[in-house]
């Protein structure tokens, strides 16, 4: 590990929590396929005072879903599923009420028009695989399918979480473990905890300000992120830690993410394990589509099932950097997890306070991050 870089981000953590701006986060940093960072501060739960350690596990929301995507494209690499056959094809019940058209590719890249959430959904119905599979292959398209892209918050990952389990037959949850993170020796990354990790998990908070803009939502925003159903204290209910929500649900650490991320910086490979076949990451990585995105109300950089750095102005990422090709997935409140293969660079990072974005100040996966990249820019390589 290089401990000055160790130390450097060690320090900035700390400095976000005694400055009031993060309450219990992690930060591990990948380079060149070796654990470089792996640092933590503050508490994990502010009832007990409990502190945050490597080892404390983070309900990190849509960073669940890069994990999901990375399914997916082993079944691609495998030949048993192909990026433009239809949905229904695999799930013939999907195809209903004018979906038939829909491919894997328009749902890795929220083209699908199913953003949307089931009208009466609750958060237990949330915690029913078969019920929420069964109202979302039902729901009709709020566009015409590939048309438009719009960020499928909460479908997307039961969407393609039952895509894996219909030709796989192994749920998202078993097939992750047991294909993807078990081989890469990922131990903490879990969509449905046991009993057992309980005492591990972090306590999620929303800022005032975080919560009142997931309350008052409007229009479509209200549609695919539904506030009785999208909020810290949801998340943090028992029922909903256990159960498999691929969309925003997963629990980990930042370890578990960086480690994910190393293998698909390294083209697929880690530590002599190969996940997905030479090129593969190549093509999931490519632009898909810049176009405006109708639930962000802007432009986002998506490629198969992540979004892409670049320049933000253009809808890239700014914490995955100005790199086109780095790619990954961010959370709800500011976890985040990406690769930049050209760099050779992997952030995993977790966090309990979800605090709203504030127009022009970056938030702290971005400040570790551009910590790191200068590090290495003042060539420390």
């Amino acid at each position: 590990m290089t401990s000055e870089l160790n130390e450097q981000v060690q320090h900035l953590l700390i400095k976000q929590v005694t400055a009031g701006e993060e309450i219990g986060l992690q930060a591990a940093v990948y380079l060149d396929g070796v654990l470089v960072v792996d640092a933590w501060a503050g508490v994990a739960d502010e009832a007990t005072g409990r502190p945050v350690d490597g080892d404390t596990l983070f309900t990190s929301w849509s960073t669940t879903k890069g994990f999901v995507a990375t399914c997916i494209h082993m079944l691609a690499d495998r030949g048993q599923l192909d990026y433009d056959a239809p949905v229904a094809s695999y799930w013939p019940e999907f195809g209903a009420n004018g979906k038939a058209g829909v491919t894997v590719r328009h749902a890795l890249t929220h083209r699908a028009g199913v953003p949307q959430m089931p009208a009466n959904v609750t958060p237990e119905m949330m915690t029913d695989w078969d019920a929420m599979c069964a109202a979302i292959a039902s729901q009709e398209p709020l566009w015409e399918p590939g048309t438009k892209t719009g960020y499928h918050a909460w479908t997307f990952g039961w969407i393609l979480g039952e895509l894996v389990r219909r030709i796989s037959g192994r749920s998202i949850a078993q097939f992750a473990e047991e294909e993807l993170c078990r081989p890469l020796g990922i131990t903490d990354f879990y969509l449905g905890i046991p009993d057992a990790v309980e005492p591990r998990v972090a306590t999620l908070r929303q800022d005032p300000q975080h919560l009142a803009n997931t309350e008052n939502s409007t229009g479509l925003n209200r549609a695919v992120i539904p506030p009785h159903v999208s909020t810290a204290a949801v998340v943090n209910r028992p029922d909903f830690r256990r159960a498999s929500i691929p969309g925003g649900g997963g629990i980990m650490n930042a370890r578990a993410i960086a480690r994910h991320y190393a293998m698909l910086a390294n083209d697929g490979s880690l530590d002599g394990v190969c996940i997905l076949s030479p090129g593969r990451v190549d093509l999931i990585r490519a632009l898909q589509t810049d176009e405006h995105d109708e639930v962000f109300g802007g432009p986002a950089c998506k490629g198969m099932g992540y979004f892409l750095g670049g320049d933000p102005a253009r809808g890239g990422n700014a914490t995955m950097g100005p790199a086109e090709g780095a790619f990954g997935h961010g959370g709800n409140g500011g976890s985040m997890g990406f690769a930049d293969p050209e760099r050779r660079l992997v952030l995993g990072l977790t966090k309990n306070y979800m605090r709203a974005p504030v127009e022009g100040q970056p938030g702290v996966a971005q400040l570790v991050a551009d910590l790191v990249r200068g590090y290495l820019d003042a060539d420390h390589e």
